[in-house]
């Protein structure tokens, strides 16, 4: 019913007439005089009371002089006027305010697509973008333009558009005051002082007009940006910005707060979950381990997970968090509907104090970052700026020096969001980062946000993947970016398939036995299956273990021997790492410390196996190619006593004495087949060497084996599930196997080489 009502409003609305409902209930709110000039309203639930009216204009156009009109008691808040609202043209603020120079054209208004081009006076220098574009969001591209001689201490800061600001001089300790003209908001620093580094204070203001809102790029690009210097710990420094970090050793507390009040849509909050999950699962790819609180907040507040409680588990389970999450309904908030932003601050607040009580040193070493979702509209209790301001008292301790422990965000969602509201309650540190994010709504900011912390930046974060199943060959080839397609043409014309691994930008992990000692690096050929810009790589050479001989025993009843069964393909070039390709971890190397959050120089392999071989029955997986398409295939390592079958399977299926099996099956095969624990395990394909055998650590893939040989086809046509049936995959613990790829993968004079540990 609620659908034929908006569509009924729609059409009416657009030819400015109004719908004839008639409306009994005295709870309900009148239905005339409510249409938009151009656009379209929704209703949250009909007339109803607490029913929220939005006014949805076309791309390039802003609702005037309201948004959005609440049902309350069976009167709409603001009342609707014989004048209907209308869908104005997007405009950006004011670009000609350049000092030391000019900016053309020179226009009373700007709109959508508009131009302008800027240069200096003579004698003056230019900085910043010669040509900006008005954007479809009322803001320009490209950053402020600036004519400056920069004889002072401080460089000259600019005059953002829209703006006009009052100095003297940029020496230390000058200050230079900002304000907006024309009714526009000043987001930013309204007053920036110079100081003894040459810097400025506080962050670069923006003008914002009502409509004004941040691109999902923007926002991706800025908050990924500050949140990945905190999360992998470094700092760096530059003339223009200086980033916080997060000690070594130090700790991680992150609040989460979302606005679950009836001015918020049902489906906006929805997505403002996913984008936590993102944000969530994005963080544990780094070696750092947050602790959690989330709490979802209406006029009251409902902590999912406080502070407390998930330092008390024993198991942080990342999955269990993200149920509680998803699990947790936009009704469950109850009738109680009002928005009491003070209340969840306060509600981080005394989390945050009660850290502090508990344990003071430990608290010292923490780095405390609050992300808030909201629309701003605060109708119930105090200002929440002064628990944004008990909030820092309690982190700073009396140091300002200890701003750097405490990231304040703010996410405004809606076309109505109280922008200078939410500006005072974002963190404004010396180093011109970003902490408060202004949105249209949800829509497309959590696809964005799947690039928000840039992966592919850092070629230490192995064994990324993405868990999508929407079909897709793009899609598909992000579950698995480290997967590569080998095909061999021989010298007799025949060809070999094989699988393989990325390991590093430039070196494939495959199997040996994928290759003739005739085989020349032309009639390799190396590609990238399922992805959407499939690609063929060239190879420079191919590099097999020194004890690999497959016809080593044949003296001793075996005619194909498979110890030893790795080899290295290296490319002319190395790919570049991104979502879609990136490599997979190896075990025995710093960057796998990090995938499993091992820190500190006395991590040994040892350790590696112990957290990702630890039971007689290892849950793993490897990849097959059927019919161009590329699955995942379920096992279970055996190990102890399991692995004893494996040795008979063999005997019985090769018909070969026991001794003989033991000798073909050595300790530095691992092995896997049959049924155990509910699950029959896959077995591999013809086609399949070469790939990886690898265990998952919460979104990261380990490779502990390199598919080798099996007892039978799993492909082969009218093959059903055979307890017998087993794989073999070279075990990359083994000691000679490590030699062998610390020897080309460590070398220091590869491009990223990895650090391999004893």
């Amino acid at each position: 019913m609620e659908l034929l009502v908006f569509w009924v409003h729609s059409f009416f609305a657009i030819f400015g007439l109004c719908p004839l409902i008639a409306v009994t209930d005295a709870s309900q709110c009148p239905d005339s005089n409510l249409a938009i000039s151009g656009g379209v309203f929704t209703l949250s639930n009909m007339f109803n009371d607490g029913s929220v009216l939005r006014y949805i204009c076309p791309e390039g156009y802003y609702p005037h002089p309201v948004r959005k009109r609440d049902c309350y008691s069976g009167q709409w808040d603001p009342a609707p006027t014989r004048k209907p609202p209308v869908c104005k043209k997007v405009t950006c603020p004011n670009p000609n305010v350049l000092e030391n120079g000019h900016g053309q054209p020179n226009k009373q208004q700007y709109y959508v697509n508009d131009t302008t081009t800027y240069r200096c006076d003579s004698g003056y220098i230019f900085r910043g973008s010669a040509t900006r574009v008005c954007q479809i969001n009322g803001k320009w591209s490209g950053g402020t333009p600036i004519c400056s001689r920069d004889s002072d201490h401080c460089p000259d800061p600019g005059t953002p558009p829209g703006a006009s600001r009052e100095y003297r001089s940029f020496n230390i300790d000058d200050k230079v005051t900002y304000s907006c003209n024309n009714k526009l908001k000043l987001i930013g620093s309204k007053v920036r002082v110079c100081q003894d580094d040459g810097q400025w204070s506080g962050k670069e203001p923006e003008c914002y007009a009502d409509f004004t809102y941040d691109t999902p790029e923007e926002v991706a690009e800025a908050f990924g940006s500050s949140l990945k210097t905190t999360l992998t710990m470094y700092e760096e420094t530059g003339q223009y910005e200086k980033r916080i970090r997060l000690e070594k050793g130090g700790k991680l507390d992150i609040y989460i707060a979302l606005d679950a009040s009836n001015s918020i849509e049902e489906k906006d909050f929805n997505l403002a979950k996913k984008v936590i999950t993102d944000l969530i699962v994005k963080i544990s790819y780094y070696q750092v381990s947050p602790n959690y609180e989330i709490i979802i907040f209406a006029s009251d507040v409902t902590r999912i997970i406080s502070m407390a409680d998930y330092k008390r588990r024993v198991e942080k389970k990342l999955d269990d968090i993200v149920k509680e999450l998803e699990n947790y309904k936009f009704n469950a908030k109850g009738p109680q509907t009002g928005t009491n932003i003070a209340k969840a601050y306060g509600t981080i607040l005394d989390s945050i104090s009660f850290e502090k009580a508990k344990d003071p040193q430990g608290f010292n070493d923490t780095h405390h970052v609050i992300i808030m979702f909201t629309d701003g509209f605060a109708n119930m209790g105090e200002n929440p700026k002064r628990k944004v301001q008990q909030i820092k008292e309690v982190v700073y301790d009396g140091d300002v020096k200890r701003e750097k422990y405490l990231d304040l965000y703010v996410f405004g969602v809606g076309g109505s969001v109280m922008k200078q509201d939410l500006d005072e309650w974002v963190t404004k540190r010396d180093n011109n980062e970003k902490h408060l994010f202004l949105l249209r709504d949800m829509k497309n900011i959590h696809e964005t946000f799947d690039q928000m912390i840039d992966e592919s930046t850092s070629v230490g974060l192995c064994g990324l993947y993405k868990d999508y199943h929407d079909g897709t060959k793009s899609a598909m080839r992000l579950t698995y970016p480290w997967l590569m397609k080998i095909v061999v043409t021989h010298e007799d014309g025949t060809k070999g398939n094989c699988l393989g691994s990325l390991v590093t930008p430039k070196f494939i992990l495959t199997a040996a036995h994928c290759f003739r000692t005739d085989d020349i690096p032309e009639r390799i050929q190396v590609e990238t299956p399922s992805a959407k810009d499939a690609r063929f790589l060239k190879v420079k050479r191919y590099i097999s273990h020194p004890n690999y001989n497959s016809r080593q025993k044949v003296k001793e009843g075996i005619s194909e021997y498979y110890e030893y069964d790795v080899a290295l393909i290296e490319l002319e070039e190395g790919v570049i790492i991104s979502s879609s390709f990136r490599t997979i971890c190896i075990p025995c190397t710093k960057q796998t410390s990090g995938a499993l959050k091992l820190s500190g120089s006395d991590v040994t392999c040892k350790q590696h196996k112990e957290m990702l071989m630890n039971n007689d029955l290892v849950k793993a997986f490897f990849m097959t190619e059927k019919k161009s398409n590329v699955l995942k295939k379920r096992i279970q390592i055996r190990q102890g006593q399991k692995r004893n079958a494996c040795i008979e399977d063999a005997k019985n299926a090769l018909n070969i004495p026991e001794d003989t099996a033991k000798d073909l099956i050595t300790d530095n095969f691992l092995c896997s087949g049959g049924a155990a624990q509910n699950q029959r395990d896959d077995v591999s394909c013809k086609g399949d060497s070469g790939g990886a055998t690898f265990v998952e650590q919460k979104y990261r893939a380990i490779q502990v084996g390199i598919v080798s040989w099996g007892l039978k086809d799993g492909c082969a046509a009218g093959v059903q599930f055979d307890e017998t049936a087993k794989d073999f995959h070279i075990d990359l613990f083994s000691p000679k196997i490590q030699a062998f790829l610390k020897q080309y993968l460590g070398n220091e004079k590869i491009d990223t080489p990895l650090n391999f540990i004893e």
